[in-house]
């Protein structure tokens, strides 16, 4: 027979029980070792009878096909954003979280009326809140989600009593799970709000175009920018050539001076030819008259003395004529032959010229001074008008990119919302939910396990009761607990009824020391 090694509850020490003192025991404590044992037994009985647990299960694809496009007003943000073809672990514990949420459950619990299963309190009897309350709080128990390891899956399992019901609520709970993804990820109305923007910008751009077409009409001007740069360079060629002009005008001021002093300094004729000579008429009419007058006074000497007026009056005229021939002989005839000054000529013409050419010079320097104010006038205007103009243009540009991005952004909105009818989402269902023919676990696995643990129930119960009964049994027990020889035992006798310190209880086959 096997031995028992147990703790006495006397002296706290180690005791070998045989086979026998075990059974012993067993008997003696037979009462709660039972009822410990029937306890357990039948309720696993009744939990293998009412207690199936079916187990319906469906699977969610995670995948990164679509990509929506980015709602920002960068010009530049393409329409498909180039992403990472791998899923995260935050993404998988996103969608996760996103089954798990406290709405989601409250519509499937709605859609499914799980809220009626649960019985009214006496203090919440027709409390619907809390009904649904308590139908979320056991759903979400009853709902295990988890990741796939080293895959892109999400398994969802839903335990329940009732195979179909577990079936239904995991497909309401599917669809309504891409529903709020679909809401989630991408908020509903921005097809609307993109057509509305976009006949906005459209009508915003219309008007900036016609007030940069009325500006241009009545300014008259069709690039000011180009015109005023047009006009600045003539600026710089007439400046330029208002310079020279000024130089020139000095120049010829200078050129003036010079040919003045020249010509001051210049006879207007100069000798071209000078000859000497006699003056031989007048000699010869002189000589004539001597000649004459020589001849009357001989003629008046044969008449008259030297004496007569009339002879000296003839002296007188012969000494005349003499000293003219010989003032004549002693001044010869100068004939001088002159002509107009070259030099002085081109001096007087280069004085004219210069004189025209400075007038021309001065009115050219006072149109040019006005065609400066002129040009430069218009410049100052054109660039006005620029400004005015470039504002207009960058209103109307910005108008059109507003257009163009509205536009665009109506077109991807479009598609999205396309795209989120078909169902074309990132998240898939992967495994449809069936209902579930078996239940997790059979009937007799529970009576396997609630006989285990009645009889394990049941042992510790029995050596439990052992170890708190404080009663002495056997004279053993006597003596090792007051460590004493045993001189007799006297053996239970019901119908004898002892006036001693002794426990006053014994159970039959007990001895009495």
């Amino acid at each position: 027979m096997s031995d028992a090694i147990v703790l006495s509850p006397k002296n706290d020490e180690l005791r070998s029980y045989t086979a026998r003192e075990v059974a012993i025991i067993f008997f003696r404590h037979r009462r709660v070792a039972t009822f410990c044992f029937l306890g357990v037994f039948f309720g696993a009985v009744l939990a293998a009878l009412i207690l199936p647990s079916y187990h319906a299960e469906m699977k969610f694809l995670v995948k990164r096909e679509r990509v929506d496009p980015v709602i920002s007003g960068d010009q530049t943000t393409s329409q498909i954003q180039i992403a990472s073809p791998e899923i995260t672990e935050q993404e998988m514990n996103s969608e996760v979280e996103l089954l798990t949420s406290e709405d989601l459950l409250r519509q499937v619990v709605l859609a499914n009326h799980l809220e009626q299963s649960v019985g009214s309190s006496w203090f919440h009897k027709n409390d619907q809140e809390r009904r649904i309350a308590i139908a979320v709080r056991k759903l979400r128990s009853h709902l295990d989600i988890e990741a796939v390891r080293k895959t892109n899956i999400l398994s969802v399992t839903l335990s329940s009593r009732n195979a179909k019901q577990a079936a239904d609520v995991l497909s309401s709970l599917a669809n309504l799970y891409l529903e709020k993804h679909t809401q989630v990820m991408r908020r509903g109305g921005q097809y609307e709000f993109f057509a509305q923007q976009t006949e906005q910008a459209k009508k915003e751009l219309t008007e900036s175009e016609e007030r940069l077409q009325a500006f241009n009409r009545a300014q008259r001007v069709v690039a000011p920018e180009t015109e005023r740069d047009n006009t600045l360079e003539k600026v710089s060629e007439i400046s330029l050539s208002l310079e020279q002009t000024r130089a020139a005008i000095g120049e010829t001021e200078d050129r003036l001076d010079a040919l003045k002093r020249l010509q001051r300094s210049m006879p207007a004729r100069i000798t071209t030819q000078l000859r000497q000579g006699d003056n031989p008429q007048l000699m010869q009419q002189l000589k004539s008259t001597l000649l004459n007058l020589q001849l009357k006074r001989t003629e008046l000497l044969t008449k008259f003395l030297p004496t007569y007026p009339l002879v000296q009056e003839v002296d007188r005229q012969i000494a005349e004529t003499q000293t003219a021939i010989a003032g004549e002989n002693a001044r010869p005839m100068r004939e001088e032959t002159t002509d107009q000054n070259p030099t002085e000529a081109w001096v007087r013409g280069e004085l004219a010229k210069a004189n025209a050419d400075l007038s021309g010079l001065r009115a050219r320097e006072e149109e040019q001074r006005g065609s400066v104010a002129n040009f430069q006038s218009r410049a100052r205007s054109l660039n006005d008008k620029g400004i005015v103009q470039q504002d207009l243009l960058r209103s109307t540009k910005a108008a059109e990119q507003n257009y163009l991005l509205y536009l665009r952004k109506r077109e991807e909105s479009r598609i999205t919302d396309a795209l989120d009818r078909r169902r074309i989402l990132n998240v898939a269902v992967a495994q449809e939910p069936l209902v579930p023919a078996l239940p997790a676990r059979s009937g007799g696995w529970y009576l396997l396990i609630g006989t285990l643990f009645a009889l394990l129930l049941a042992v510790g119960a029995t050596f439990g009761a052992e170890y708190f009964d404080d009663s002495f049994r056997t004279p053993d027990e006597i003596r090792r607990e007051l460590r004493l020889p045993v001189i007799a035992a006297v053996p239970f006798c019901p119908h004898l009824i002892l006036q001693t310190d002794l426990p006053s209880k014994l159970e039959p086959g007990q001895e009495v020391a």
